[in-house]
């Protein structure tokens, strides 16, 4: 049993604040609200807590006993063990948000670290410390985005092929604010449109316009003319990314884009059964006094010796609460430092063999999968590692039954996009043998058969 303080010990701290007793410590508080009746199970031993909590942890299935073929924002890519190691050293797993920077020069190097290296992966100017996760980071785009226009640009047009996910959090964010509209991903909008299908939504009152890439269907797009006709209403480009894709492919800096954002638990981070993940932001430098959240630079003290510091920060805790741009008073830290390992790892060219990977096993996979009959490839548009699959039956009866062999089946997409029932959302990554795919494709030929 553990108790936190004994006798002695809680005596001591009552007389420090000058109180006699816990009665008279809690006597503000009404009574009948100070210790009231929980209807709590009987207590248990650690031996039995370990049990039924083993029991718990057993009933789950993870990536690690199933192939898995499901993505949608959250991919099963495989993590070098010197990760685990080295962000499971103790300076690093007891570090925590540094608010003295000045004693916190470890924990600063590793984010400027991190903020060099995304930098390096977007095509960006500068990166934060990191948001909470991929929809937050997307979120504070459009939030940076009103305040960089004071309020006086009120229309943000975002693409339904964007995350689902991150839409809805974008729209919590924003509807504390006055009369800002967001248009494009309307219920009956075409989920499947391409970038020139948003040309009509941008004018002169729009602040920021929304896409994805890869989008959520896994399609690939060059949207350098989108971001020129976003700029020539004086509105901004964000480009939500996944990571592994660029490295292979064009960044969102050679589009033109404004700010990057984007999930980054593919690069090194467990899928944990939804996180804690890790949200990128970039941005250019003519926003670096706008960017929600941390900022480390590095600098030289007095001996002229490398220092961090946090830097440029428009957060409330820095500034005015009313001249404060966002309200962001941490970064994922931990997380940042487990993909800033794995980024350093694997360096430009294995990050770049990864992307090769996974394209390659997608397209042997959508290959496969569109000579089965009875499924079709949906695409309409080259794609990276995950592809849509129009089905003949239910796609929750195909996964139940790809489930009954230990597989993980594709995304329904008729969960968001009601135009979309029997279309699954297959992803494949470089833990997707060829085994594993054949196994997935005889398994999907009995479909029909049944």
């Amino acid at each position: 049993m553990f108790v936190p303080h004994t006798d002695t010990e809680r005596e001591e701290m009552l007389r420090a604040i000058g109180v006699d007793s816990l009665e008279k410590l809690f006597e503000a508080v009404p009574s009948k609200y100070r210790f009231p009746k929980l209807d709590l199970p009987k207590a248990l031993s650690e031996m039995e807590a370990m049990q039924q909590l083993s029991d718990l942890a057993f009933a789950n299935e993870s990536a690690r006993d199933l192939v898995s073929f499901l993505g949608a924002g959250a991919y099963n890519h495989y993590i070098p063990a010197a990760v685990d190691s080295i962000i499971s050293r103790g300076e690093f797993l007891t570090a925590y948000t540094p608010y003295q920077p000045e004693v916190s020069q470890g924990t600063l190097q590793a984010i400027f670290e991190y903020q060099s290296l995304i930098t390096s992966l977007t095509g960006m100017d500068v990166s934060n410390a990191s948001h909470y996760d991929g929809a937050t980071a997307t979120a504070e785009a459009a939030v940076m985005a009103y305040y960089n226009f004071r309020g006086r640009r009120n229309k943000f047009v975002i693409s339904p092929s964007v995350n689902p996910q991150y839409r809805e959090t974008l729209r919590t964010y924003l509807q504390g604010h006055d009369k800002i509209a967001l248009v494009g991903d309307a219920k009956d909008a075409d989920p499947l449109l391409k970038p020139e299908d948003l040309y009509g939504l941008i004018d002169e009152d729009t602040a920021l316009v929304i896409v994805q890439y890869p989008d959520f269907f896994g399609r690939i797009f060059d949207y350098t003319a989108l971001a020129q006709k976003a700029h020539e209403v004086g509105a901004l480009l964000a480009v939500v990314i996944n990571p592994i894709a660029l490295g292979m492919l064009k960044t969102p800096g050679e589009f033109g884009a404004d700010i990057v954002v984007g999930e980054g638990q593919p690069l090194g981070i467990p899928l944990s059964f939804g996180g804690p993940y890790l949200g990128i932001f970039a941005t250019r430098s003519d926003f670096i006094r706008k960017i929600s959240g941390r900022l480390v630079g590095e600098t030289v003290d007095g001996q002229g010796r490398r220092g961090y510091v946090l830097t440029l920060t428009a957060r409330e805790q820095h500034i005015r609460r009313e001249r404060a741009t966002s309200n962001i008073c941490t970064n994922q830290g931990l997380i940042a430092l487990a993909s800033t390992v794995y980024m350093s790892l694997l360096g430009k060219n294995g990050l770049r063999q990864v992307a090769e990977l996974c394209y390659h096993k997608a397209h042997y996979a959508a290959e496969k999968i569109g000579s089965i009959p009875g499924f079709d490839l949906c695409a309409n548009a080259p794609y990276f590692h995950e592809f849509m699959v129009c089905c003949p039956a239910p796609v929750e009866e195909i996964n139940s039954l790809l489930l009954e062999q230990g597989i993980l089946g594709g995304y329904d997409l008729g969960n968001d996009y009601p135009s979309l029932k029997k279309h699954m959302l297959i992803a494949v990554t470089e833990m997707n043998s060829k085994e594993d795919i054949d196994a997935l494709c005889e398994i999907l030929e009995e479909v029909n058969n049944d």
